[in-house]
């Protein structure tokens, strides 16, 4: 099986990682990819914002399957484009990745189907933002979400008055995320302890993936700005029976059901961002495919064939194929560019790498490498490596991810200390 996977980061490092290990894969391809995954398989230049273009590369490879990284290919409508041609591709269509790509259609399509979240008001103008502040329908803090993709980071908590309108001018007049920015949803802020809930689904069953928690701001102890993730973890025990129950009966089924009702059954991997509140889990945000860099602590897990999930998917057999998952924790630590989620420079020397890698029971993704002609590795993104390692408990990964990070170093490093602490 020739298998071409799309992106370029760490989680795109994990599924060639993954799909590497399968008893079916004969090559592998990465459009683009980057130096670490330079490694495994041949990349290929590529624009992934351009869904023919990837279908003509798959057609070029002669592809068996296509696996989807980034949600804008998939939101740009690249499982369309494929399903044109029949191209086999795992992935939601166009219109179900509006679950993703809109926060305010998801939303609204939440509050349609009962589906438990944040109170909130969607605006389409800076006038109708500071009505919706101003109204005392929400109290402080109070939550300012950016309507479209924004690379993880459109989230702006803000803590009074004052603030809200700060941060609805930078989203809405000074444009900091860009056309994301056009529209924006407020609500209200939610209190409790944050859990990813990824699922494969072919449309008609569920087959969760262990929970994952990943560390979203860029400074120890939750603090600093909103990143695409600095570390996560995955282990036995972060979420008990009766809670991935509640959540299965009360979000993610009622998601799917209603995702077929509305006419876009929706199929691939679903990524529930939630907020365990005293109330019960409350969905934060939706994802189209897999979390980054949760992938780099689920899919070490999974001792099911990845292929034989996608094969399974796109037949509608999932329900046939059990899914078996390590019971071991594993512990992801991102290390980034200093600077990072704002302005950083690239093109430092990465030192260390062979000697991290050689430590037991640790793997290295890479997210913002490049590799020189002579086999060396340069930074080349705002997060550089996702350091992984496994172990029987969540100290013991953790002590052994951090031992590896402990050998790497290039210039303006810098990464959290706490990660699963």
């Amino acid at each position: 099986m020739k298998v071409l996977v799309i992106g370029s980061g760490g989680r795109e490092h994990a599924l060639v990682w993954a799909a590497a290990r399968s008893r079916d894969v004969q090559e592998l391809f990465c459009a683009p990819g980057n130096g670490g995954i330079s490694q495994m398989a041949t990349c290929l230049p590529a624009d992934v914002s351009r869904p023919s273009e990837l279908a003509d590369l798959a057609e070029r490879c002669r592809a068996d399957l296509t696996l989807v990284g980034p949600e804008l290919p998939l939101v740009r409508g690249i499982v369309d484009e494929f399903a044109r041609r029949s191209l086999p591709i795992v992935g939601p269509t166009a219109e179900a990745a509006r679950l993703e790509g809109s926060k305010a259609f998801a939303k609204e399509f939440m509050a349609r189907h009962g589906i438990p979240t944040a109170r909130f008001t969607v605006c389409d103008s800076v006038q109708a933002a500071r009505e919706a502040i101003a109204s005392g329908r929400f109290d402080f803090p109070l939550v300012i979400k950016a309507d479209g993709l924004a690379a993880g980071k459109g989230v702006l908590i803000t803590w009074d008055r004052a603030d809200a309108e700060r941060a609805v001018d930078q989203i809405m007049v000074e444009k900091i995320f860009g056309s994301a920015g056009d529209r924006l949803v407020i609500e209200e802020y939610l209190s409790g302890r944050e859990c990813t809930f990824l699922l494969f689904t072919d449309g008609e069953t569920l087959a969760p993936m262990p929970a994952a928690r990943d560390y979203k701001r860029a400074f120890d102890n939750d603090l600093g700005p909103n990143t695409g993730g600095m570390g996560a973890i995955s282990a036995p025990g972060l979420m008990d029976e009766a809670l991935a129950q509640e959540i299965l009966d009360s979000i993610a089924w009622p998601t799917i059901r209603a995702a077929a009702r509305e006419g876009f059954p929706y199929r691939g991997i679903l990524y529930l961002g939630l907020m365990l509140t005293r109330e019960g889990p409350r969905v934060l945000e939706y994802n189209a495919r897999l979390g980054d860099p949760e992938a780099q602590v689920v899919l070490p897990r999974l001792e099911t064939d990845l292929l034989e999930v996608c094969q399974a998917i796109l037949e509608g057999e999932l329900a046939r194929l059990p899914l078996v998952w390590r019971d071991d924790a594993v512990v992801c630590v991102v290390v980034a560019s200093g600077g990072y989620p704002g302005h950083y420079q690239v093109g430092f020397p990465i030192n260390g790498l062979a000697k991290a890698e050689r430590l037991p029971q640790v793997v290295i993704f890479h997210a913002g490498t490049r590799r020189t002609d002579d086999g060396r590795f340069l930074t080349s993104g705002g997060r550089v490596l996702g350091v992984t390692a496994r172990g029987a408990t969540v100290a013991e990964a953790r002590e052994r991810a951090y031992q590896a990070v402990s050998l790497i170093l290039f210039e303006r490093m810098h990464y959290r200390r706490d990660i699963g602490r």
